[in-house]
């Protein structure tokens, strides 16, 4: 009950600046997404409003906007993390609510230019020419996994814990392979879900693939950047584990993204036709 008192509350501070704020108002997930779609804004012309707490970020936003909507309280969209919801039926739609093009924000951010940026400054070249493989795609084919997992856990309601879960327990630090039933017994151990047996867990991972999905709604981008800072350890770099710590490597990734990245989404494009649409409400800046 709290929770949703709390979420009530939210939707009543927008409300309340309101009154000295007449222009748009952008509900995003969390800290981190405020500070990166903070770069593309009309500040004069938008506000934001990070949305964080439980049950989880994404649902309080959307739940702040359909009070909001319910209201006809104009000037109001939010921006969320896809997850697996291309994968499935999407749980709620509006006009006013607008998802990433990939999986997440970080997701959107490895499948840009600026995943290169970064390798270029932390990886070594010698290192990168005997790796022999593509590293974004490298990085997708072994996240597909833990996104699996991670989706299976969701569909089958198995309440996983993947948070903290330690990838050079299932990743081989030289090649980024991954072994899937040492994945299964981390994540297990973590989950303390010894009830599950390994096996059926295995099998039901497999059942789930399928050569039809697309990578970049399956990988979680925190997965992958997990990925990242291992293989700029050792694979593709000689990094200390300090210097590619995966918070430490998701700021670099967002300061290495362009607005012209940023211009070239699919998210990009819906903002835009919703100033259209909601004119003379306004979101980002004329130069983005």
């Amino acid at each position: 009950m709290r929770e949703f008192l709390t979420i009530d509350r939210e939707a009543n501070q927008i409300r309340l600046r309101r009154s000295t704020f007449s222009g748009t108002f952008l509900l995003v997930e969390g800290s981190s997404d405020k500070t990166f779609y903070e770069r593309f804004i009309d500040k004069a012309a938008c506000q934001l409003a990070s949305v964080s707490g439980k049950p989880s970020s994404k649902l309080r936003a959307i739940a702040v906007l359909e009070i909001l909507e319910k209201s006809t309280f104009q000037g109001i969209l939010a921006i969320i993390d896809a997850d697996f919801e291309r994968l499935e039926t999407l749980t709620y739609t509006s006009p006013n609510l607008f998802r990433t093009d990939t999986h997440d924000l970080e997701t959107m951010l490895i499948n840009s230019p600026a995943l290169n940026k970064v390798v270029a400054e932390f990886g070594s070249e010698e290192k990168i020419a005997q790796f022999n493989r593509e590293i974004r795609l490298a990085l997708l084919e072994t996240g597909m996994s833990v996104g699996y997992l991670r989706w299976l856990s969701q569909c089958d309601g198995l309440n996983l814990t993947f948070e903290g879960i330690t990838f050079s327990k299932f990743i081989d630090e030289q090649t980024l392979q991954i072994d899937e039933l040492k994945l299964i017994r981390e994540v297990k151990n973590k989950s303390q879900a010894f009830s599950l047996k390994d096996e059926d867990l295995q099998q039901r991972l497999m059942s789930q693939k399928n050569k039809s999905h697309d990578s970049w709604q399956i990988c979680c981008g925190h997965d992958l950047v997990q990925l990242l800072s291992l293989g700029l350890r050792r694979a593709i770099g000689s990094n200390k584990v300090a210097d590619v710590e995966p918070n430490s490597l998701e700021r670099n990734l967002r300061l290495a993204y362009e607005e012209v990245y940023f211009c070239k989404t699919q998210l990009y494009l819906d903002v835009r036709i919703w100033e259209n649409n909601n004119q003379p409400f306004r979101v980002l800046r004329n130069e983005v």
